[in-house]
């Protein structure tokens, strides 16, 4: 049986969820059946461990870039269109806003069979100008004309989707970010040292790109906010971006120069979230955040704000707490409750540990995947389900 030429299609390789999602999919998908290649930016953390995966083509395009440019735009296109052709892709699979556009205008141009698209949160949000908020929603609208399935994380996405006219409900399938449990949970107390924070500290994490999306100054504020009160707790802010020098400012405003550590960008992220106590999450908008998964993998309690589909998996008191958007204060109160007593933060860790089941592993993200490439070939009546 001849394989399936099955095309990937991301933004940018950075550390973030879905390309954390894309790259589990990739290396675990059955590559008996599938020739799998990957067209991305040539710049990405990430980049290197897309080359290591064995049978996997990986196309570095000098013109596929996260910010909109309408020459390189249109030339990313067109190059995505000639290497759907050249290389004979039977189904394109998009992630990421940008690529999600680019990469299936060029499908239906080049008259691929099947194409999906994964929404890791939609394009538009809340935040943005009425104007490129519509135009964006128009974007979605177009594609998802011709695009056979939409593939959501969260019912969230779904809903919103809906709402704004984007396919009909037998478009969408929901498949869940997949977490290898079995990283996760072990303490590491060693890591804590490198920093200066002693065994017996209570420790506030994030995990996050600094950049508008995720909020981190309101994680500052929120560490300023808990120090009052409680001035022994450290905190850690794991990631980097365009906000870093004024995260750095805001640190150096509110003289709390001894108790926040940027880490930067880590690639150990179980040995990280074990040295945490209480991790928290103060985006603006999501899809659904994969790093709050990861925290509740390692028996965190986790502190979010009340965006996208996060409250799937945060139930109140038991799994986690949510707070709106911005507020500190409330937060800050959720946060103190935590660090002041041990029992609470080991019983909401373990039922969140708990709480993940068979929809949120890696086996099951890539199984549930498969099974719907698999489907649509079937009804494309395509050679390869014969």
């Amino acid at each position: 049986m001849p394989k399936i030429n099955l095309l990937y299609v991301v933004t940018k390789l950075e550390l973030g969820g879905a390309q954390k999602h894309l790259l589990d999919l990739i290396t675990y998908l059955d590559k008996r059946r599938y020739n799998i290649f990957l067209f991305t930016a040539s710049e990405g953390l990430l980049v290197q461990d897309a080359l290591s995966i064995e049978g996997l083509t990986l196309k570095c395009s000098r013109f596929l870039e996260r910010p909109i440019n309408p020459l390189k735009d249109a030339l990313a296109l067109i190059e995505i269109y000639r290497f759907i052709k050249r290389n004979k892709i039977d189904v394109v699979h998009t992630h990421s806003s940008k690529a999600g556009i680019l990469g299936r205008l060029a499908a239906r141009l080049a008259k691929t069979r099947i194409i999906l698209h994964t929404v890791h949160g939609w394009s538009f949000h809340d935040y943005q100008p009425i104007v490129g908020r519509n135009f964006y929603i128009w974007l979605e609208r177009l594609c998802g004309k011709f695009t056979d399935k939409l593939i959501v994380v969260s019912n969230h996405d779904r809903q919103k989707g809906l709402e704004n006219r984007i396919g009909d409900e037998k478009k969408y399938a929901l498949i869940r970010y997949g977490i290898n449990s079995l990283e996760f949970g072990l303490k590491d107390q060693n890591i804590r040292r490198g920093w200066g924070i002693n065994s017996n500290d209570l420790v506030v994490g994030m995990v996050s790109c600094f950049k508008p999306q995720k909020s981190p100054g309101d994680f500052i504020k929120l560490a300023y906010s808990v120090h009052k009160n409680l001035p022994d707790v450290k905190f850690i802010l794991v990631g980097d971006g365009i906000l870093r020098k004024a995260i750095e400012r805001l640190i150096y405003k509110l003289n709390l120069g001894k108790q926040v550590v940027l880490t930067g960008w880590r690639r150990d992220m179980p040995r990280i979230l074990s040295m945490m106590d209480v991790f928290v999450l103060t985006s603006l908008w999501e899809g659904l955040p994969i790093s709050a998964l990861e925290a509740m993998a390692a028996s965190l309690p986790v502190v979010a704000t009340h965006t996208g589909g996060i409250s799937e998996v945060i139930s109140e008191a038991k799994t986690g707490f949510l707070v709106q958007p911005r507020r500190i204060d409330k937060m800050a109160e959720k946060v103190s409750s935590l660090l002041k007593d041990e029992n609470l933060r080991s019983q909401i860790g373990r039922n969140a540990k708990g709480s993940l089941g068979q929809d949120y592993t890696v086996r099951g993200m890539v199984r549930y995947t498969d099974n719907l490439y698999w489907d649509l070939i079937s009804k494309k009546e395509m050679p390869y389900a014969n």
